[in-house]
């Protein structure tokens, strides 16, 4: 909406994406803030509590905490999206199908755990992988086929790309990148505020690399790739890091409200999708540092104890080895957040190293 007025009204400010990337933020962050004491008035009326996985430490008091407040905070970012994006941008749209695809995916699995009170009978895990799946093809296509999104592959340090992919290629790959994301932030979702605070600052991160990447003087002094219109997305990602902002009111500990898949899934698709858009697949390790960490070492367990029958760590993902140790939850959560600050650091120094 405010992307017109300048048509309506002369009003040249909200040409500029910074100044509705500004105006998106705040929208969110008011529109999240009003609406969550309100929706988990109605969930404890509910009972929409979170059911906890009884095989993680235990948490006094988190069986009773409300969840699915990422529909809360998605929502406030789509309609934050939509008042002030240029919708006649593909790349908006491409980020909203992301948001809004993987946030379905993830409120059926929420509901099935609410409903039935039990944390292991969300969506089944292939279900909820084929759906993944199914909604990330179709983000790879519409950027293939929709708007012509090019295909070329970039690392770090390297100002030209390695190679052009083509369409099955780039479609098969942005699907991987997509899925792993969203997984690797829900995975990362386990105790207060973890995943909230790295998922802004990746979120920042990959809006001044994509932002760069839009904008034709600052890519070419960068060495980064130009590719017009691709700007116009970081709109969305303001509104998500305002939503943020806000829902970490609640969610920083102690926690009384929990995001739930609702929210995870589809902050992890959409740090992919930010990812893509800038040409920095291989830098989201970097950029999601915390969340490679997490996934990392539930893969390393799983595949010890399949081959070794012994144990790496005392429980993944790691935070909750660190749990088991005796680490209070708040520095936990607070180092890992450090880390996570560090990580984003280098990732934006590396841009001027090629």
């Amino acid at each position: 909406m405010l992307y017109y007025f300048h048509h309506l009204f002369d009003i040249n400010l909200f040409t500029y994406i910074s100044v509705r990337a500004g105006f998106a933020f705040f929208f969110a962050f008011i529109l999240t803030l009003w609406f969550l004491p309100r929706y988990m008035a109605w969930a404890i009326s509910r009972k929409a509590s979170q059911p906890i996985n009884k095989y993680v430490p235990a948490h006094e008091g988190k069986q009773h905490t409300p969840t699915m407040g990422g529909a809360v905070f998605i929502a406030s970012t789509l309609i934050a999206s939509l008042l002030s994006a240029n919708l006649g941008n593909g790349y908006v749209w491409g980020a909203l199908l992301t948001l809004a695809g993987f946030a379905a995916i993830g409120l059926s699995d929420d509901l099935g755990k609410v409903l039935t009170g039990d944390n292991l009978r969300g969506l089944t895990a292939r279900g909820k992988l084929a759906l993944q799946v199914g909604v990330a093809l179709l983000t790879g296509l519409w950027l293939i086929y929709g708007i012509h999104f090019p295909t070329t592959f970039y690392v770090p340090f390297v100002k030209t790309p390695l190679l052009d992919m083509g369409g099955i290629t780039a479609s098969i790959f942005w699907t991987l990148v997509l899925v792993s994301a969203s997984n690797a932030v829900n995975l990362t979702d386990g105790l207060d505020g973890l995943a909230t605070v790295p998922s802004i600052v990746a979120l920042g991160t990959l809006s001044v690399i994509v932002y760069f990447s839009g904008h034709a003087r600052f890519a070419e002094y960068l060495l980064l790739p130009n590719i017009q219109g691709v700007g116009e997305a970081i709109i969305v990602a303001a509104a998500l890091i305002g939503s943020l902002f806000a829902f970490l009111w609640y969610n920083s500990y102690p926690a009384e409200l929990f995001m739930g898949d609702t929210g995870s899934l589809s902050i992890g698709a959409f740090i992919g999708y930010m990812g893509i858009l800038g040409k920095s697949e291989i830098l989201l390790m970097l950029v999601g540092i915390i969340f490679v960490i997490e996934t990392v070492s539930v893969i390393l367990q799983v595949g010890s104890y399949k081959f070794r029958k012994k144990r790496i760590f005392l429980m993944a993902p790691i935070h909750h080895h660190f749990e088991m140790k005796n680490w209070a939850e708040n520095k936990i959560i607070v180092r890992f957040w450090m880390i996570a600050i560090i990580a984003n650091l280098l990732a934006l120094i590396t841009l001027k190293i090629r």
